[in-house]
């Protein structure tokens, strides 16, 4: 009769072939914390038969039930130690994309970080000197070499960097601040908010749509410390609006011996993109698209040509690098920041200075737009995108489960970043019939590698820009794997 004495013990459990080859790969721990769940759920569905049942489903001899708890081990431990951030595919047509971890790192960036990570390393050591170094060196001559600033100091995230800023060189004091620019960015990162935390005094001057440099100029008192700019990096001002440039704040700034900031976030460096300065050689390339991205993006070398004195900008955004918060600028200010107790505490790893430098590294050797993915996706032709998609869908109308259709559509940078722009591309939409979009997008979401689409017009739309070329089997296994899941889910 079947009932709970025919179950093997744990330790009979243990002894069986296959368990001890998991137990040589998950651990001892794991695999009878395993083994006493599934002995648990076995019990559970013996308890549960009923006469109507039969029996069915449930073990008739011990042998069977080792096997029914086995064939269930491997599973079960496979979702005990999966992490949380996992890798997916990003078919949304978003390149930095903030909930799928922003920019991708190149392959000098990784190997970069593999390189630093497996050994010691000099991140804090003086080779030359043989005694202590310090940290905050080591990405400053990439850096500077390739903006022009003085000097440079890297932190963990472009909010600490906004915030070391204001502590450092304005706490107790007051900061002029347009209006326009009090920006909340994605997470609730507030203007008002970190300069309250950095103990700095707001000072607004302006209206939400203009603000002149006589504004600044007329706000300044023995009490100020700082002119900030704020990049307005997720939203656009349209219709009866004024801003000073940077070049006017300089001025005011220089006139009233008043430094001058600028929070740029995108962390657009110049040079990363072929003919950057060059829009006739973007029409020539087939990129005429990117003539408004190159015009009214601003630049970090920009920023400091115009006489800024300090720059602070993300590392995983345009710039395609690891998170990072990087801050820009003249010697005397960048000396007071790394001298503040708060660039201990957001200070960066070896690994983010490793992937960073190798990041920094495909700039300085003209390779960037081909090597770093940010660049290598934001240049893609709809053309080119489109050729992979037709390739995708003839892999899944062949099966007959999909009715496929590559259609117009528009890709955007994202990120908190150039706002209001969009990039031609082509999306390959999909449609199961009896099979809503919202299901197959769940499915999809679902898979060991999960895809990340989007829904337009009820289908399941997906944009090849943010697709690897080698993940392209990958995307077309994953979508079949999903819709014959549905068909065996439906059946």
């Amino acid at each position: 009769m079947s009932d709970h004495r025919i179950i093997p013990s744990i330790e009979q459990l243990r002894q069986r072939p296959r368990v001890a080859a998991l137990q040589e790969r998950y651990g001892h721990a794991a695999v009878v914390e395993a083994l006493r769940a599934g002995t648990a759920d076995l019990r559970l569905r013996i308890s549960a038969r009923t006469a109507a049942t039969d029996g069915a489903g449930v073990p008739a001899t011990a042998d069977q039930a080792a096997e029914m708890i086995e064939s269930g081990l491997e599973p079960r431990l496979q979702s005990m130690f999966r992490s949380s951030l996992r890798p997916v595919i990003n078919a949304t047509g978003v390149i930095v994309h903030t909930n799928l971890g922003r920019a991708p790192l190149g392959a000098a960036a990784l190997e970069q970080a593999v390189t630093v990570g497996r050994r010691y390393s000099t991140l804090e050591y003086d080779l030359t000197e043989g005694g202590r170094g310090h940290r905050d060196e080591h990405a400053a001559p990439l850096l500077c070499r390739l903006t022009g600033a003085e000097a440079a100091a890297v932190v963990n995230n472009n909010a600490a960097a906004t915030m070391l800023v204001l502590a450092a060189l304005a706490a107790h004091r007051e900061v002029i601040v347009s209006r326009g620019e009090l920006v909340e960015i994605g997470g609730g990162f507030r203007v008002p908010e970190v300069m309250e935390q950095s103990r700095a005094i707001l000072r607004e001057v302006g209206t939400t749509n203009r603000t002149r440099a006589s504004d600044y100029e007329a706000a300044v008192t023995e009490k100020t410390a700082l002119i900030l700019r704020v990049h307005r990096s997720n939203f656009t001002i349209e219709g009866f609006t004024e801003q000073p440039s940077l070049r006017e704040l300089v001025d005011v700034g220089k006139r009233r011996q008043v430094p001058v900031a600028e929070d740029l976030g995108s962390g657009n460096l110049a040079g990363g993109l072929a003919d950057a300065a060059d829009l006739a050689g973007l029409r020539a390339a087939g990129l005429p698209w990117l003539e408004p991205f190159l015009r009214d993006e601003p630049t970090i070398q920009a920023s400091l040509a115009a006489g800024v004195d300090v720059v602070c900008v993300s590392g995983d955004k345009l710039l395609g690098g690891p998170q990072a918060g990087i801050i820009l600028g003249r010697k005397e200010p960048i000396a007071l920041i790394r001298r503040h107790p708060l660039m201990r505490a957001f200070r960066v790893d070896k690994l983010t200075y490793a992937a960073l430098t190798g990041t920094l590294a495909e700039y300085a050797a003209g390779r960037a737009r081909d090597t770093v993915p940010v660049l290598r996706m934001l240049t893609r032709t709809p053309e080119s995108i489109e050729a992979r998609a037709r390739a995708v869908a003839a892999a899944l109308e062949s099966s007959g489960l999909y009715d496929c259709e590559v259609v117009d559509g528009r890709s955007t940078i994202g990120g908190g970043t150039t706002p209001g722009l969009t990039l031609p591309t082509r999306l390959l939409a999909l449609t199961r019939r009896g099979c809503s979009a919202s299901v197959l997008e769940a499915s999809l979401r679902r898979l060991d590698l999960p895809i990340v689409a989007r829904i337009e017009r009820d289908r399941l739309v997906l944009d090849l820009r943010t697709v690897f070329e080698d993940e392209d089997a990958a995307l077309a296994h994953g979508l079949l794997t999903a819709a014959q899941e549905e068909v065996r889910r439906t059946d």
